[in-house]
């Protein structure tokens, strides 16, 4: 069954949030997006919704979801097919890989497969900062996780690897994500030293009016009611911000390749 998400134009107001997103989709070295608000704001809605304009990417279709255009962020098993001409193309949608608030460090850095090595074989079982690899790592709730991995999390943002070392097994694979948190500072704060990390931090407010109030109602009753046709509806409208995305990052690539001559 196929899931139909919110269309992303039709979110009523929101408008900082919503650049703020769009800055990371267009280059998410920026180091993420943190979007502070109480709850009830759409803030999953909003992030669900990004996800379904963006544009599908390459992939060489490893576990790692490698760049086959870029080979100095190719993992090791990429690498080995690329001196053997055996790397693969593909097209990929973006997926949403979410970080639970249950999630221990090994599965979301990675660990030692035990299968393999009961066979003798050292290898990595990556874990969700391998999966979000040119996906969205989504982190509901930021200021509720053990703050030992909002660090590893952050470190993949700003290196764009990760880094795996654990006994008999030392392991370097990419990761660059669109990171987008979430938080409800009625739930507890965040340390200063981990809210300096992200690259832009938002403040979504609850609707303003009775008519905003009552539009959002409307737009979700619509949605509810016939998610098919409200999608079509606002179908126009996000392959145009989908377009705008394509040729923010053509250029943002043109002034970084005539900076870098």
């Amino acid at each position: 069954m196929k899931t139909v998400n919110f269309p992303f134009s039709a979110i009523v107001k929101q408008d900082l949030v919503k650049l703020g997103l769009l800055i990371n989709a267009i280059d998410p070295g920026i180091g993420g997006i943190l979007i502070i608000g109480p709850k009830g704001i759409a803030k999953t809605t909003m992030v669900r919704s990004l996800s379904k304009i963006l544009p599908e990417i390459k992939s060489t279709g490893c576990r790692f979801n490698c760049d086959p255009d870029d080979e100095n962020s190719l993992c090791d098993e990429c690498l080995d097919n690329l001196k053997n001409k055996k790397l693969k193309t593909v097209y990929k949608k973006i997926d949403i890989k979410e970080i639970p608030l249950s999630a221990t460090i090994d599965r979301v850095a990675g660990s030692l497969d035990v299968k393999a090595a009961l066979h003798g074989e050292v290898r990595l079982n990556e874990g969700i900062l391998g999966e979000a690899n040119r996906n969205i790592l989504y982190i509901d709730e930021v200021n509720l996780l053990d703050d030992s991995i909002v660090d590893a999390i952050l470190d993949s943002a700003a290196t764009g690897i990760n880094r795996v070392e654990r006994e008999n097994l030392s392991y370097v694979h990419p990761a660059r994500f669109i990171l987008i948190g979430t938080m409800n500072p009625e739930e507890g704060d965040l340390r200063p030293q981990l809210l300096d990390r992200f690259g832009i931090s938002v403040t979504a407010s609850l609707p303003e009016s009775i008519e905003e109030m009552v539009e959002i109602s409307k737009r979700v009753e619509d949605f509810n009611r016939d998610p098919v046709s409200f999608q079509e509806r606002y179908m126009k409208n996000d392959i145009y911000i989908k377009n705008k995305i394509i040729n923010a990052r053509i250029n943002l690539y043109r002034i970084t390749s005539m900076m870098m001559t």
